[in-house]
């Protein structure tokens, strides 16, 4: 029978582990109870994330009991990166992103049940230890030369900027994370990504040390594309969980775009469609590529499970809008919306001409180039093509889109949304 450590396995889900036999039979024994941590550094989660997220969910599914530790204490130092000091945030600020990420992590796991996921906090057992406690009661179980030799700090350590004790301390901090979940709540597991072996080993070392227990530590892959750049990033930033900063839209875009190369370990990393259902995506990627099938898949899988079902149909729909497929007279008040977020917007009075409006919009440069758009049947509003003669017409004529919008387009590639002023 397969256990959730082959299934994860057979996902590529898993790097490197304390010992696979041994964490293997304590997962085929189970229940166990694990963590993984999530430090609140920013306003919220991005598609990087989704990797531990949704692990953790395969864990539950398979009769685990997973705890997500958001770091109301690590989150005011940050874990330390390659090049660079953290900038320290202040701690209303680091509060008000804990709850944000508890919120977004609470969506796409279940809390409720015998395997519902737990929420726990470090500030709620670091915030109260003293300094005296943390050097007398766990400093005594570090030794300097397996902390100097982490990879982050020794290559910090050989940089020109060096690092700070507080960076250099967050090893610390998450080793006492990983011996007050194993006391307070029998956690046996902490994973992590790759790039967190090293304070993962960190806990595993101090509950030995301190309680004479052997728990374990796994780790996952740090996804990348198939070209090597960084998963996640796009021309504009981060792909964020936070459909404030990352519309539904742009979210299903972001997964739309993969590569061939990439979409099937996605599909395997990030969906919960079974073995068979992605070797068929797996195939049909390799002999009818443009079907994009296997995108579709992902995009759709991913969109619904982080926004909804409504928003993944709106994402589609406003596609097809945008690259002039589609009906945009059929669309709700907020499809609307998240095409006019997607496009160059302006607010125009309702006496302007549709002419000046289209030179406005930047659609067209000059209003000789809107009439001869006009006159090769090259303009539309509202999806209905306009001649030259009803460039006249003012735009307080034209039945509004819902939310009281205009689409205006040349072609399919230039569009503009025009709100009307009241």
């Amino acid at each position: 029978m397969q256990t959730i450590l082959d299934d994860l396995e057979t996902r590529g889900l898993v790097v490197q582990t304390t010992g696979r036999e041994a964490l293997g039979q304590a997962l085929a024994d189970g229940p166990v109870s694990l963590y993984c941590g999530f430090d609140p550094t920013a306003s919220s989660l991005h598609v990087g994330h989704l990797t531990q997220v949704l692990t953790m969910r395969r864990f539950q599914l398979a009769g685990h009991r997973p705890y997500a530790l958001v770091g109301g204490a690590t989150g005011l130092i940050g874990d330390p990166r390659m090049t660079g000091e953290r900038v320290l945030h202040d701690a209303s600020v680091v509060e008000g992103w804990v709850q944000n990420l508890r919120d977004q992590i609470s969506r796409l796991v279940d809390l409720d049940g015998e395997f519902g996921v737990r929420m726990v906090n470090n500030l709620d057992w670091i915030g109260q230890m003293s300094a005296l406690e943390l050097l007398r009661d766990i400093g005594k179980n570090y030794r300097m030369g397996t902390m100097l030799a982490k990879e982050t700090v020794a290559r910090r350590l050989a940089s020109d900027e060096g690092i700070s004790y507080t960076e250099f301390s967050y090893q610390i901090l998450q080793g006492i994370d990983f011996l007050e979940l194993h006391r307070r709540h029998g956690v046996t597991l902490q994973y992590g990504g790759n790039d967190q072996w090293g304070n993962l080993l960190s806990g595993v070392d101090l509950v030995r040390k301190t309680d004479g227990d052997e728990v374990h530590a796994m780790t996952t892959p740090l996804v990348t594309k198939a070209d090597g750049q960084k998963f996640g990033k796009s021309e504009g930033g981060a792909v964020w969980l936070d459909p404030d900063q990352t519309s539904p839209y742009a979210f299903h875009q972001f997964w739309l775009n993969a590569a061939d190369a990439d979409v099937v370990a996605y599909l395997r990393y990030f969906t919960f469609r079974d073995p068979d259902d992605i070797a068929e995506l797996e195939r049909l990627t390799r002999e009818e590529p443009q079907r994009r099938a296997a995108q579709r898949a992902l995009a759709d899988d991913l969109t619904t499970l982080v926004h909804g079902r409504r928003a993944t149909d709106q994402a589609v729909e406003a596609a097809a809008v945008l690259f002039g497929r589609g009906d945009v007279r059929s669309l709700d008040e907020q499809t609307v919306q998240a095409v006019a977020r997607e496009l160059p917007q302006s607010t125009l009075a309702r006496s302007t001409s549709l002419l000046d409006a289209f030179v406005a919009s930047g659609i067209v440069t000059s209003k000789g180039e809107a009439r001869r758009a006009a006159g090769q049947s090259g303009l539309t509003v509202n999806g209905e093509p306009v001649s030259v003669d009803g460039l006249a017409g003012p735009l307080e004529d034209v039945a509004p889109l819902p939310g009281g919008r205009v689409l205006l387009r040349r072609g399919r590639k230039s569009a503009a949304m025009v709100a009307l002023a009241p």
